[in-house]
């Protein structure tokens, strides 16, 4: 048992500053992602160390070390994660009486391209009435499967793919311009478009880069980049902004945060919770992956992390509201 407490310490010691290693390989930064469960595993080998300390056989200085690691490793993870509790403060203010013809909504949605529970969708679409809706990880069956949504949204940009990186946009407001990009990867699409609003251009952007994992991309690097591109793209660009999709980084992480510092757009989940919608169906794994952020000329009049529509992510429903700068 004293063995065991140790090497867990130890494992979990290491675990929480991995991710500082100067790799950008998955082995490497997927310990970026579970942040909140390690805090958890962390606080419960420090309340083992408590209690079997008068009992132990472990040496003195050893325990101290291993109690004294976990802490530090604990509040290391804490810094980390706190900016997405109600303890921090709140980076966009609330409207809660926003005029409709001051908001723009967007819902975002990685369907699971093998799913096929498109009603659920549908459901939420009819029930929210985004004025956007994009589709990540959409084929062809997919924009079959909700083409009756079509008639609602007359202003559409597709990109129907097999390999998990389709994306289908679909708008009820009309497109000054829509562009499909494919930035970093030839197989891995993103899409801009510029729309008119409150008699200003506003810009909008969709992403979906491939995460680091052993079954997608060995290194983080392809993904890191397409985000400093965007950022660095939108901190040239004046007038509003909504950047909008999933990133398959978590909102914690030293690239997201370097993207929201590039570009200056503002997060409204900080303050707010962490709106995890990964994994879907694993109820231990879990943290965001999906992600709206916005210009200063926005201010947040809902945010909520919709029922499963059998897809191994959540969709994310924002609304926001334009303020006057």
């Amino acid at each position: 048992m004293d063995i065991a407490l140790i090497i867990a310490s130890l494992l979990f010691i290491i675990v929480s500053f991995t991710p500082l290693l100067p790799s950008s390989h998955w082995l490497v930064r997927v310990w970026e992602f579970p942040r909140l469960q390690i805090s958890v595993i962390i606080g419960f080998l420090l309340i083992c160390h408590v209690v079997n300390w008068p009992s132990t056989n472990i040496p003195f200085f050893v325990n101290a070390l291993a109690v004294g690691g976990l802490t530090i490793s604990l509040v290391y993870q804490i810094i980390w994660i706190i900016p997405y509790t109600p303890f921090y403060k709140r980076e966009v203010t609330r409207i809660k009486n926003a005029k409709p013809q001051d908001t723009l909504s967007v819902l975002s949605s990685n369907v699971y391209m093998p799913n096929n529970d498109f009603r659920k969708l549908i459901e939420h679409v009819r029930n929210k009435q985004p004025d956007f809706l994009v589709t990540l990880e959409s084929n062809e069956k997919w924009q079959k499967g909700i083409s009756e949504i079509e008639s609602e949204y007359p202003y559409r940009k597709f990109c129907a793919l097999e390999n998990l990186y389709g994306m289908h946009l679909y708008s009820k407001i009309p497109f000054e311009e829509a562009t499909l990009n494919f930035l970093i990867e030839d197989d891995v699409p993103s899409m801009k478009v510029k729309i008119k609003h409150k008699g200003k251009d506003a810009l909008l952007y969709f992403l979906h880069p491939k995460p680091p994992s052993p079954t997608e991309n060995t290194y983080a690097k392809p993904r890191d980049i397409e985000l400093t591109v965007v950022g660095e793209e939108i901190a040239k660009t004046e007038g509003p902004i909504i950047v909008a999709g999933d990133l398959n980084d978590v909102a914690w992480s030293p690239t997201t945060r370097k993207f929201k510092k590039i570009s200056g757009l503002l997060d409204p989940r900080e303050g707010r919770g962490f709106y995890n919608t990964f994994h879907a169906k694993y109820p231990l794994v879990k943290w965001p992956l999906d992600h709206v952020f916005h210009s200063r000329h926005f201010a947040l009049v809902h945010i909520e992390k919709l029922e499963g529509i059998g897809s191994d992510h959540y969709p994310l429903y924002t609304e926001l509201a334009f303020i006057e700068q």
